[in-house]
């Protein structure tokens, strides 16, 4: 994957299914330009297919089931069924006309994945925040939003929250710097407040967080955050994502991913273990 912009914002599901037809065509030995032939239509439209760059049009994957030698009935409606619902937008669809394109494809993995991995640097993950924290933070991002929009975000950022109390919630670990839980947002008592539901959630047994103190020195990741998120689909590989102002960027190359992963491995063994970062927390927030 690359900047999201590029592209639509595909769901999780739907990068499945391009890979399964990608799996499909490779299998029955026919080129991008052979499988467009057998729909009209160019070889780039194969290719963005696979890469879930556009959407699944169900006629199109039909005739690609049968070109492939799929020749069951039942296996192609059960194709068929997928693609519908690969083609649904998800609920975060209703905030729209605030969710940048290339954040819409972050929130499918968010949803769909059951390890989800950061590093943080500069304030407290959007699954992690208080409301009044989640505000400050929006407000001083956007300077310039009316005041109806830092509310449509808000609402966006509690309910994507919902996955963490749902029936088998993803595994959530994070490593923060010490500068997020010191650095005043919002006013002493929106960090108070903040400090204590990130005590209160490190109690989960899903949710792990460590920190990362100031004299535990430099470390791998000092250019920026980022996610990594793994799946319980085969099919699908880790994806890491980067953040800027302006867009994200999406990984999942085997050697990119990997030095993600091995940046945060390194991190997590130089941080403060779960234990200790709730002892660190605890007095943070008595400093406050």
């Amino acid at each position: 994957m690359a900047d999201a912009r590029a592209g639509g914002a595909p769901t999780v599901l739907r990068v499945v299914l391009g890979k399964r037809l990608q799996d499909l065509r490779e299998k029955a030995g026919l080129s991008f330009e052979q499988a467009g032939r057998a729909l009209d239509v160019t070889h780039a439209t194969i290719r963005r297919m696979e890469k879930a760059e556009v959407g699944l049009k169900l006629p199109y994957v039909e005739k690609l089931l049968r070109t492939y030698g799929v020749a069951d009935p039942e296996e192609v409606e059960g194709f068929l069924s997928l693609a519908r619902e690969a083609n649904k937008a998800g609920w975060w669809h209703r905030f729209r006309d605030v969710l940048p394109e290339w954040f819409n494809t972050f929130v499918s993995l968010e949803v769909e994945a059951n390890l989800i991995r950061a590093y943080e640097p500069h304030y407290i993950p959007g699954l992690l925040q208080t409301e009044d924290y989640a505000r400050a933070v929006l407000r001083a991002g956007m300077p310039h939003a009316p005041e109806t929009e830092i509310e449509r975000n808000v609402a966006l950022r509690m309910e994507r929250q919902a996955l963490l109390t749902r029936d088998n919630p993803p595994m959530l670990w994070v490593v923060m710097d010490e500068t997020v839980v010191r650095r005043p947002i919002g006013g002493a008592e929106t960090m108070r407040a903040q400090i204590t539901r990130l005590i209160e959630e490190a109690e989960a047994p899903h949710i792990r967080l460590q920190i990362m103190p100031f004299d535990a020195g430099p470390h791998p990741a000092m250019y920026g955050p980022f996610h990594i998120f793994r799946f319980p689909i085969p099919e699908l590989p880790d994806i890491a994502y980067t953040e800027t102002l302006v867009s994200g960027s999406y990984f999942d190359q085997r050697d990119d991913v990997s030095a993600f992963l091995e940046a945060l491995d390194r991190m997590c063994a130089q941080a403060a273990p779960a234990q200790t970062t709730q002892a660190i927390l605890s007095r943070i927030r008595k400093e406050i």
